[in-house]
């Protein structure tokens, strides 16, 4: 064989023909299709509506058909909206008074808590955190009257104290969620360190905090969230319009345009004003969404 015959390159096989998709095959996937998006458009929609509202006028608000798109389009109503009411003492209320600081509470609390369930080896602690579980399947309108009694005799009422005091205890959901993380997390780093003389309280702020971050982003989201969202828990404890979150200011906005006269204008204005307090919520979604589905999927390793 000479060198030009070894240079020739091997006939290539014959290639193997497409598979043909059967018609079942694609009628499967066009109605896979068909239901992600009409869930798509059924999730995305609310949100559209909300929007457009916002900038509709009175005699846009009510019409049949409904104005999908409103022309024109009326900005000013989140301007007019917003300053309506006091929302920039609203929006410091939600923040600084009551979401981080009962973020970072229910965060160290229920960080504390879990580690002990889940590291700590003490008598009757399988049976304390099994209790401590149960209390979810508590409803919260059994434990309402009592609570509010409680504070009103220690005077508490109109403070954000009966809102932010209780985090500082821990959270039975965080507490649950953050036990099944550490429990996935291998003992032999923890046994490492106390051989080299580090404490509990060592482990837990250099070794399982730093492999935890998924975990603890979730437990601050969703309680950052909560507070955000929470109305019940203000309206219950709070009457002094100084003192009104975000969820407060909404409703005490629809009560002020119906009693000006100008009812017509109270949809426009709650949708303005709801887009711009929910817009942040979405924009903390999407930017945490890895570390979100991350924390979400991990929580559940090991039991």
């Amino acid at each position: 064989m000479t060198t030009i015959d070894r240079a020739k390159p091997l006939a290539s096989p014959r290639a193997r023909p497409r598979r043909k998709v059967s018609g079942m095959q694609a009628l499967t996937t066009t109605l896979k299709y068909v239901i992600l998006i009409t869930l798509a458009v059924s999730w995305i929609f609310p949100f559209y509506w909300m929007f457009t509202s916002a900038i509709k006028d009175d005699s846009q608000v009510y019409t049949i058909p409904p104005v999908l798109l409103p022309i024109p389009a009326h900005w000013n109503n989140f301007i007019d909206a917003w300053t309506h009411n006091n929302f920039n003492q609203y929006l410091l209320n939600s923040i600084f008074r009551y979401c981080l600081p009962v973020t970072i509470f229910t965060l160290i609390s229920s960080t504390i808590v879990a580690y002990g369930f889940s590291r700590v080896n003490w008598p009757g602690r399988e049976i304390v955190f099994y209790i401590c579980l149960a209390t979810i399947m508590i409803p919260w309108q059994v434990t309402v009257v009592p609570l509010f009694i409680t504070f009103k005799n220690i005077g508490w009422i109109n403070t954000y104290y009966p809102l932010v005091v209780p985090a500082l205890f821990g959270h039975p959901f965080f507490i649950f969620m953050l036990r099944q993380f550490f429990m996935g997390i291998p003992e032999d780093l923890a046994d490492a360190a106390r051989i080299d003389g580090a404490s509990e309280l060592g482990i837990l702020m250099r070794i399982f905090l730093p492999l935890s971050v998924p975990a603890l982003s979730v437990v601050a989201l969703f309680r950052f969230l909560w507070a955000w969202n929470d109305y019940i828990g203000p309206l219950i404890y709070l009457n002094k319009e100084s003192l009104y979150p975000l969820a407060l200011g909404i409703d005490r906005l629809h009560q002020n345009v119906n009693g000006t006269g100008t009812a017509s204008l109270a949809y426009p204005y709650l949708m303005a004003v709801s887009t711009i307090v929910v817009l942040p919520v979405i924009i903390l979604f999407f930017l945490a969404q890895r570390t979100f589905i991350e924390g979400i999927s991990m929580t559940g390793v090991k039991g």
